[in-house]
C-alpha cells in the first residue's frame, strides 16, 4: 500500500524547532528574500522603487531602511499584510509555519496559547494569512476543452438552537424559524486541478458566478438540485442523484465533497463558529488547503509569506481595533 503524502518525508521539509531557534538575523534574511527575490534580498524602496537604499535602524531597534533616491524610511513590511508589525519577524513565520501544519486550520486561542500572545493578536493575524490565501484566488478561472469540473454547495453557520420543551420546538428548516447567518458556500472544482468558492444567500444566486469562473469547454458534473439546471445552457453538464449512488455512470461530486469535508470539519472540530462576513474568507482557507494539499509544509510556508509580502495592508483588518484607521483604510 502505498504511503499517504502527508506521512512521507518529502511532505516535512520544515519544523517547527528549526524556526524558533532561530536568529532575528536570519528571520529578518528570510523575509528580505522573500519580499525581494528578485534582488536576493537587497532593499527596493515601495515608494519610488530605488534600489540604492541603507540601513538605518536605531540601536536594538527594528529593521528600518532609507531610500537615498527619494529620502523616506521603509521597513521589510510596509505596505504589506504584516505593516506597523509589534511582534519579531520570527514571530510571524512561526505563526505562518503553525498555521500551514493544521489540515483543518488553526483556532486562535491555540495560537495565543503558542505564541504568547492575546488572542485578539492572534485573531487578527489568521485572518492576515487568510486574506494572503485569497490572492493566489483571485480572478482564478479552471476547466477548458477536455477537462471537468465540479459544482456543489453546502450550508454554513447559522446554527438555532433547539428549545427545551418539546412543543416548544420549530422546523428549523424553515425559513421563519432560521436566524438569517445561515449561508451557502458554492464550490467550483477542477478534478485533479484548483478550486474556487464563494458565499451567497442561496445556491440560485451563484449562476452568473459559476459562469464567469468555468472556461469554455469544460464538461460540468452536478447534483440533481434545480439551482444547476441553467448550467445546461452552457455547458455539457452531467448529473447525479445522491439518493441513488454517490457516483453513477461517470457522474458524481466527490472532488466537491471533499472539499466541503474540509470546511465542514474546521467548523465543527476547530473553529465552531464560521457565519457572517468572515465565512467567505474560512471557504478560501479550505479550497487553498485542498490545492495545496500535495505540496510540502515549507514549500506552503514561503507561498503564504510571499502572498503577505506581495499584498497590500489588510481590507479587513488594518486598524481593525481603532476604527479611524479601519475607516481611512477602506477608503
Amino acid at each position: 500500500m502505498a504511503q499517504h503524502f502527508l506521512l512521507s518525508k518529502s511532505a516535512k521539509t520544515l519544523s517547527l524547532a528549526s524556526v524558533f531557534t532561530m536568529k532575528d538575523a536570519d528571520a529578518e534574511m528570510t523575509f528580505r528574500k522573500i519580499r525581494w527575490h528578485e534582488t536576493d534580498g537587497a532593499p527596493v524602496c515601495p515608494h519610488c522603487g530605488s534600489l540604492d537604499a541603507y540601513d538605518c535602524r536605531r540601536l536594538k531597534g527594528a529593521p528600518r531602511f532609507r531610500c537615498k533616491g527619494c529620502g523616506k524610511d521603509f521597513s521589510i513590511t510596509s505596505g504589506t499584510l504584516f505593516a506597523s508589525h509589534k511582534l519579531p519577524l520570527r514571530c510571524y513565520l512561526a505563526a505562518i509555519a503553525i498555521f500551514c501544519n493544521e489540515v483543518k486550520g488553526k483556532s486562535a486561542l491555540a495560537l495565543s496559547r503558542d505564541l504568547s500572545v492575546s488572542y485578539k493578536c492572534a485573531f487578527v493575524l489568521l485572518h492576515k494569512l487568510r486574506e494572503a490565501m485569497a490572492e493566489d484566488l483571485k480572478g482564478r478561472v479552471i476547466g477548458g476543452e477536455g477537462k471537468v469540473a465540479e459544482v456543489d454547495g453546502g450550508y454554513f453557520g447559522g446554527y438555532v438552537k433547539p428549545a427545551n420543551n418539546k412543543e416548544n420546538r420549530r422546523d428549523r428548516r424553515l425559513l421563519r424559524n432560521q436566524n438569517g447567518k445561515r449561508k451557502v458556500v458554492v464550490i467550483v472544482r477542477e478534478r485533479g486541478g484548483n478550486s474556487v468558492p464563494a458565499v451567497f444567500h442561496s445556491e440560485t444566486q451563484a449562476a452568473s458566478f459559476i459562469r464567469s469562473r468555468i472556461a469554455k469547454g469544460t464538461t460540468v458534473h452536478a447534483d440533481e438540485a434545480g439551482s444547476w439546471d441553467k448550467l445546461h445552457e452552457r455547458f455539457e453538464v452531467k448529473r447525479i442523484n445522491h439518493q441513488e449512488a454517490y457516483s453513477l455512470d461517470g457522474a458524481c461530486t466527490n472532488w466537491a465533497e471533499e472539499y466541503f469535508s474540509r470546511l465542514r470539519r474546521a467548523e465543527i472540530g476547530i473553529h465552531h463558529h464560521i457565519a457572517g462576513d468572515y465565512l467567505l474568507r474560512y471557504a478560501q482557507e479550505s479550497s487553498w488547503r485542498e490545492d495545496s494539499r500535495r505540496i510540502s509544509n515549507g514549500d506552503q510556508v514561503n507561498r503564504i509569506a510571499s502572498l503577505a509580502m506581495k499584498r497590500g495592508k489588510s481590507v479587513d483588518f488594518t486598524g481593525y481595533w481603532q476604527r479611524a484607521l479601519r475607516t481611512e483604510a477602506a477608503h
